[in-house]
């Protein structure tokens, strides 16, 4: 099958990262001249660049934390004062990436695991067109042209290209993969009449557990199937079942989002249709200059199939229906989704449909020559090396992404002309990481700054929690999973000379580190590590901040002591006006004096607490606490556990932990969730326990998964002995029996 064996051989030679560099030759043919490398995906290095440089931490904390702990969701103290660990991002390639583990080096585990989406995409087009009705030839050179988008380099973060999973969005490459063998076996099963289709059920679960937008574009586009006569029989099934076997993730999820505990990044919607969109640093068009030749073969085969009457109707609903979803989401400005995720399913959808015309175009020319099964065969084969050839001649960039992200951080050495180490950033990474070691347990607030992208992306501090043993990141990868993340931003906003800003509707405030002090003891964080000269220089002038350690570029400093169980001085208010928590949190927030932050505001709590409609009014008549003497000791923070004893009992006590439903007392009410992003209990003993325990969405989606692989294994057994029934009555008539 040479229309995938290609396009599958070019896409692992990139992949494999071998290309080391590309010179210009314009003396000779083929005016070019490579330097080739050993294969870095093999090579045990930790892969950064983007996202990914960040993602290499989930596996590990389902590895050392959550399924030692018998769960595949579960909480982690990694990042943003703890945080959701599985619950709002996707648990497949993770858990894969741990099975490699176990005979695969770690970073050649996750290495593998972020190329298989791109490495099985090719077969994926070839089964869907296939389902589709075409013939092997017009297959393979669909798989040919659809390989292509695998790519486009005009875009790296949409999903589904080399660029966007370099940049992280590997398992969006898993679930296109994965979505189209979904459409095609629905597609094949409607057209032949097949009855419950437990394939594309067990394919549309593990879509599910590797990507929701791309789960959710593959059903939206398979409706037109409804219209056909057992097209209802065969989704539903498909739907059911999927969403049973997924039920473990996908339930809890879901309940969680409803419930408020994933927040939104506001997106700015990109908005160009030929040319740049909103935002200067995105290149957001529906038809970028590479892709118009395949666009306009696009618009032909279109009305050629429909001419036909070929069996395309969901193919051109998964081309056209995401990229109107993609403008109108621009025109509503509508920020909880980012449109541009809609665009890789616009593009697929085109470069298959000119793979067909090119395949129809083919066959036509072959059956007016004689010979045409020969005809067929040569010029089809053809038509495969050409288009091959020629995504491979325009490939620029994407080797030097590959090598820049396997080479990982320890490959990270700026070098002068002759080759010569001239600076070792990888040695300065791990000098920062080996200085926080010496340091007592703590958490970690340090400067953002574009220009630590030199140590492979500017997310490299995030993995402290990798590198380290006992110190943690305040910030982490997985915005949207923790109820802290905006506090986070204004914090760094307060504490970085030129800090990120990502999120939209948040009033941040300029560099100053007296709110960022009191701002971090908020969340009970130790050290602030610095970056830049303006901050390093306003931190040792600062008398809140102590210098402990200078390594390489940065400089720790130690914060005035924090705790992390407060005792509360003023009985806590509970907000009952018509604001959101995050708006109310970010209000409260927002102080005028300090000594603002000592009263407290809780989205519920006992009915003797006052109730509030303006966040304003906490300051109205508070009830003291008497607290003198009292102390809280013992304290023990643990993934799943936190533990302390108090001598106020009876008084509410603030749990420096980012707030999460999961959490359960014993030895005092609550928790109840408080602003910033934390949870407040009120002591009714001395020994209070606070776990992270499975709650009914995790029970009945655990329920729900145990069913359906119930039912999958009795339906294998059955189809098995029926199987074998007509073989052994057959034996019986022979006399065998």
């Amino acid at each position: 099958m040479l229309g995938v064996g290609l396009p599958t051989a070019l896409i692992l030679f990139i992949m494999m990262g071998m290309i080391d560099g590309v010179v210009s030759v314009d003396s000779s043919f083929p005016y070019i001249n490579m330097r080739f490398r050993a294969p870095q995906l093999f090579v045990a290095s930790t892969p950064t660049g983007g996202d990914m440089g960040a993602h290499v931490l989930f596996p590990q904390i389902m590895q050392e934390s959550l399924l030692p702990s018998g769960r595949l969701l579960g909480w982690s103290n990694a990042w943003y004062a703890g945080f959701p660990a599985g619950y709002f991002y996707f648990p497949l390639p993770a858990l894969v990436t741990v099975l490699l583990n176990v005979i695969l080096p770690y970073g050649v585990a996750f290495k593998l695991v972020a190329s298989a989406g791109l490495v099985a995409f090719p077969i994926s087009v070839f089964f869907f067109v296939r389902c589709l009705g075409f013939n092997r030839p017009v297959s393979a050179l669909a798989t040919a042209t659809g390989s292509m988008y695998i790519f486009m380099e005009s875009f790296s973060i949409f999903g589904g290209n080399v660029k966007s999973t370099m940049a992280g969005e590997f398992s969006f490459s898993w679930g296109l993969a994965l979505g189209l063998v979904y459409l095609g076996i629905v597609v094949r099963d409607t057209r032949e009449g097949r009855g419950l289709s437990t394939a594309a059920g067990i394919v549309l679960g593990l879509s599910a557990i590797t990507h929701v937008v791309v789960t959710i574009v593959i059903v939206v586009v398979s409706l037109p199937l409804f219209l056909r006569k057992r097209g209802p029989q065969v989704l539903v099934w498909s739907w059911v079942f999927g969403f049973a076997l997924a039920a473990f993730w996908a339930l809890p999820m879901a309940i969680r989002v409803f419930q408020g505990m994933s927040i939104s990044m506001n997106w700015d919607p990109v908005q160009g249709l030929v040319g740049e969109g909103a935002s200067p640093q995105i290149v957001a068009t529906a038809v970028p200059d590479e892709f118009v030749p395949v666009f306009v073969l696009g618009v032909i085969g279109t009305i050629w199939m429909l001419l036909r009457r070929d069996d395309v109707s969901v193919l051109l609903t998964m081309t056209v229906v995401p990229a109107f979803v993609y403008w109108l989401f621009a025109e509503l400005d509508f920020t909880e989704l980012y449109n541009a995720r809609f665009l890789p399913f616009w593009y697929v959808g085109v470069f298959i449909i000119a793979g067909i015309t090119i395949g129809l175009a083919v066959s036509e020319y072959s059956r007016v020559l004689s010979q045409r099964g020969q005809n067929l065969a040569l010029f089809g084969t053809l038509g495969v090396v050409l288009l091959v050839a020629t995504a491979a001649v325009a490939i620029h960039d994407l080797p030097g992404w590959v090598g820049w992200n396997w080479t990982g951080y320890e490959g990270r050495q700026e070098r002068d002309v002759e080759g010569n180490v001239i600076v070792d950033r990888y040695a300065e990474l791990e000098g920062l990481m080996a200085t926080l070691e010496t340091l007592p347990d703590g958490r970690v607030m340090w400067e953002h700054n574009s220009d630590i992208s030199r140590y492979g992306t500017t997310m490299a501090p995030m993995l402290m929690p990798y590198f380290t043993e006992s110190h943690t990141s305040m910030e982490g990868l997985f915005f949207e999973s923790s109820i802290t993340t905006p506090f986070h931003f204004v914090n760094q906003s307060e504490l970085s000379d030129a800090p990120s800003r990502p999120m939209r509707g948040i009033r941040y405030g300029p560099f100053d580190l007296d709110r960022g002090a009191n701002h971090l003891a908020v969340y009970d964080v130790r050290y602030y590590v610095s970056y830049t000269e303006r901050a390093t220089e306003a931190a040792q002038e600062h008398p809140l901040y102590t210098e402990v350690r200078t390594t390489g570029p940065w400089t720790i400093f130690e914060l005035p002591p924090s705790d992390l169980i407060d005792i509360a001085a003023f009985q806590p208010t509970v907000y009952s006006g018509e604001l959101e928590p995050q708006e109310w949190s970010l209000e409260w927030y927002d102080y005028d004096d300090p000594e603002d932050l000592s009263y407290w505001v809780t989205a519920e709590g006992p009915e003797d607490w006052r109730r509030v409609d303006e966040v304003s009014d906490r300051f109205v008549a508070p009830s003291r606490y008497d607290t003198t003497g009292a102390s809280v000791s013992d304290v023990v923070l643990e993934d799943h556990r936190i533990s302390f004893t108090t001598d106020a009992i009876g008084v509410p006590h603030l749990v420096k932990v980012s707030y999460f439903p999961n959490w359960t007392a014993t030895g005092a009410e609550g928790p109840y969730r408080a602003a910033p992003s934390l949870m407040v209990v009120v002591p009714t003993e001395r020994d209070v326990v606070i776990d992270f325990r499975r709650g009914w969405p995790e029970h009945l989606g655990n329920l729900l998964t145990v069913a359906a692989l119930g039912l999958l294994v009795a339906t294998v057994v059955r189809r098995r002995r029926n199987a074998t029934e007509p073989q052994l009555a057959d034996r019986i008539d022979r006399g065998d029996g």
